[in-house]
């Protein structure tokens, strides 16, 4: 422990808390109810009237902690309240309503009024136009220091190796401001210029106000002048009214004669706030000083009065001030995670939305609420169901029928759904054939449902297997026992089924993956291949550079398994070029380090896939579909672009290519994926949106929820279920009982017909008595700010 700190085992007697925002406030205030006999001090640098900020968005789970925490809080705020339920989107010149949301927003400055004057009740000493002593002073007098310093914490800037903080500035500029046109209910504006789109994120604060954040992509806003405009140094305080003004000429249409109002407005770039720790000692982080999220899901004050309630339990709750501080990161970093997740997929959507300005306006609104993956198919269908079929018709869906269970022809080849079960492999083939184990779980999936099933991994080449129990196709040993299985699969299912033909390149020559789901280099493997001599780990053999005449003899092995995969009665073809197996690895600029014609930039490292590819596409029958897996993403510093994925989907299709899974990683070690449900999808709603592709989304989509809402939002044209297959074989027979759909989409097989229902659970056949005198009327799906005065 460092000289002079307290130690953090004794309880929280002395607090000091830097910063005087909502978050210090709120948190000094429980705190010392809990405790009243505490001394709390909070340093407050600026003045107790001096006024930032405007409006911030509550969900009912916060208001609900704040009542039953604090009711004389919650019935100061509460009074003055702006609620309202709509959500509308203007977009191409129209208007589209979704209801039964559910808001409450009020100044933020009235908010920190109302906690001033709460904390001067407890005799909490607020010291108003104080900065902080050093923190170390602090450390040092106090048994606890709260860091409530906002986004560029002081406090935490002077602990770097104590709290590892991640800055992620992004790229886009918004700029904060207020109107005096009074939102009817939470408004996004997507507008595009000449310069590029525009975007705004406005509600409704109060009876005379509404936040007013506009927000655009840097290109963008260098070409519509605002860099200009923005090139000097502005001080504390001081607003860009230039840009003020720009902007209220670009979306006088939304303001109807109303003004903009600043208040130390200026562009900014948003940061997300991670740190690996948010303690120190006797020293905490809270709210944006430990974490932030992006404003387009919600309130960073929100979070920091979450953080203040769930801090000050856990100084009541716990017996030594180690043990709260670290019961109250445990609580609210699991919290504020799922959060931060949620926000970067929304703050990536509006990064990128040009990519959906081509889209229609109900998909597009469907699409924007549904950025974050918080919002879905099915809770929009319960919130607000004219909505959402609104959304369908404009689809073409037909009525009842949720987007999954609508057919897509890929080719000659007719799909009856949307749901692929992709290549899943059972590393059960010792002898190269497939197995028992591959068989019947080809049969479950074949009869659970999906419009199309997939074999998977099977090697070109006895040296391109991943490991020593994967099947191949390169011998007519092979062909006839897969043509068997085949013709097995047709006797009992008429589902389609495809099969996925690759070469591990250097990811091969392992054991089949151990419980870790590691599989490690066997001992006296196979000779590998990769494009350049790069071990996949430090513990990888080296593999070999192939010359020109070994990369053809490759490409012969794809096309002969092709062909094979052809009179074994396969509907679908696959070729692996993603997840570090050999094309994938010609693909990367990370692990194709060539100086001849298949190296270099994109154009060469293209160069082998294509030829793989024209060589497939020669003898693979006309009309059955040719589909292509890519890694569209390395997660490594120097990996493949976004640009690069969209180049290397364009010339797949060129190459006769009939559609693309899009999956991301898996081509080196050191990769850092942000994993997150759906966190794939993302890229191949990029890569149908700049090629005109067919796309499938594949990687941590486990729900019918989400798979409907990928289909609908148009960001991609089939759903790869993959994992949840395997807990569920049955997995779309069974989401379609869950969504009562009984249509062709998703026939049952006969003998199974009589379970297509969902079975009574527990306690189904009880019917509960009426317990009301009179029924509260539901409440209307619509609600609008302010409300319409009543009628004498």
């Amino acid at each position: 422990m460092t000289a002079g700190a307290r130690p953090a085992t004794r309880t929280a007697d002395r607090i000091a808390v830097i910063g005087g925002g909502p978050g210090g406030l709120y948190f000094a205030a429980l705190a010392k109810q809990l405790a009243p006999e505490r001394e709390i001090t909070v340093f407050e640098r600026d003045a107790r009237e001096d006024a930032f900020g405007f409006g911030v968005v509550f969900s009912d789970e916060t208001l609900d902690g704040i009542a039953r925490a604090d009711p004389k809080v919650f019935a100061a705020i509460s009074a003055e309240f702006a609620r309202w339920s709509d959500i509308d989107i203007r977009y191409a010149g129209q208007v589209r309503t979704s209801g039964g949301h559910g808001f409450a927003a009020l100044d933020r400055n009235r908010l920190r009024a109302v906690l001033q004057q709460r904390c001067a009740e407890l005799r909490v000493d607020v010291r108003y136009r104080t900065p902080a002593p050093p923190v170390e002073r602090l450390l040092a007098e106090h048994d606890l220091v709260v860091a409530a310093d906002g986004i560029h914490s002081a406090t935490r800037a002077a602990h770097p190796e104590a709290f590892r903080t991640e800055l992620d500035e992004r790229s886009c500029r918004y700029i904060w401001l207020a109107t005096d046109r009074v939102f009817e209910a939470f408004t996004f504006v997507v507008e595009e210029f000449d310069f590029g789109t525009l975007q705004v994120h406005a509600y409704p604060y109060s009876a005379t106000r509404s936040t007013f954040i506009v927000e655009i992509a840097a290109d963008a806003w260098r070409r519509a002048g605002f860099e200009a405009l923005a090139a000097r140094e502005f001080a504390r305080g001081e607003s860009d009214l230039a840009s003020v003004r720009r902007c209220a000429e670009l979306l006088a249409g939304h303001l109807d004669g109303h003004r903009l109002i600043p208040n130390a407005s200026r562009w900014i770039r948003f940061t997300t706030v991670r740190n690996a720790r948010w303690r120190h000692r006797n020293l905490v982080l809270l709210g944006d000083a430990a974490h932030s999220a992006h404003f387009s899901i919600g309130s960073g004050t929100k979070l920091a009065l979450e953080d203040a309630l769930a801090l000050a339990a856990s100084l009541a709750e716990q017996p030594t001030l180690d043990e709260a501080l670290a019961c109250y990161e445990a609580e609210r970093r699991a919290v504020v995670e799922s959060t931060q997740r949620a926000a970067q997929a929304s703050l990536e959507w509006f990064e990128t939305v040009g990519r959906r300005t081509g889209q229609g306006v109900d998909q597009f609104a469907f699409n924007l609420l549904t950025r974050s993956r918080r919002v879905t198919y099915g809770n929009l269908r319960a919130r607000d169901p004219e909505f959402t079929a609104a959304v369908d018709a404009a689809a073409g869906g037909p009525p009842g029928v949720p987007p999954m269970f609508r057919p897509l022809k890929l080719g000659a080849l007719e799909l009856r759904n949307r749901i692929v079960v992709p290549p899943l492999a059972t590393f059960t083939s010792p002898d190269t054939l497939p197995s028992a184990f591959d068989r019947a779980q080809l049969t479950a999936h074949a009869l659970g449902g999906a419009g199309l099933v997939i074999a998977g991994m099977t090697a070109v080449s006895p040296e391109g297997r991943a490991t020593d129990h994967c099947p191949g196709l390169w011998n007519d040993r092979q062909q006839a026992a897969w043509t068997e299985l085949r013709r097995a699969l047709a006797a009992v299912s008429d589902t389609p089924v495809g099969l996925q033909l690759t070469h591990a390149g250097r990811r091969g020559a392992t054991a089949a993956p151990g419980p870790d789901g590691i599989g490690r280099p066997l001992a006296g493997g196979w000779p590998l291949l990769a494009p350049s001599a790069l071990p996949w780990d430090a513990g990888s053999p080296t593999p070999e550079e192939p010359d020109h005449t070994r990369l053809a003899a490759v490409a012969a092995d794809f096309a002969a398994s092709a062909e094979r995969a052809a009179r074994a009665g396969f509907d679908l073809l696959e070729l692996q070029f993603g997840h570090g197996h050999l094309l994938s690895s010609f693909l990367s600029p990370l692990t194709n380090h060539r100086t001849d014609g298949y190296g270099g930039p994109l154009t060469g490292r293209l160069r082998f896939p294509v030829e793989v590819l024209t060589a497939v596409r020669a003898v693979w029958p006309a009309g059955r579909p040719l589909l292509v897996r890519i890694s569209a993403a390395d997660w490594a510093p120097g990996g493949t672009t976004e640009a690069e994925a969209v180049a290397i989907c364009r010339a797949l299709g060129t190459a006769g290519a009939d559609a693309v899974d899009v999956s991301t990683g898996e081509v080196v070690a050191h990769q850092r994926p942000p994993y997150g449900r759906g966190y794939q999808t993302p890229f191949a709603e990029l890569v149908r949106a700049a090629t005109g592709l067919p796309t499938v989304a594949v990687g941590a989509i486990s729900g019918h929820d989400d798979a409907n809402s990928v289909l609908l939002a148009g960001r991609a044209d089939l759903v790869a279920i993959g994992r949840a297959q395997l807990h569920d074989p049955l997995w779309t027979l069974h989401a379609a009982a869950e969504q009562d759909y009984t249509g062709p989409g998703a026939p049952w097989p006969g003998p199974w017909l009589a379970g297509r229902r969902r079975p009574p659970g527990p306690g189904a056949d009880r019917v509960a008595p009426r317990l009301h005198l009179l029924r509260e009327p539901a409440p209307p799906v619509h609600r609008r700010w302010p409300p319409a005065p009543r009628e004498e």
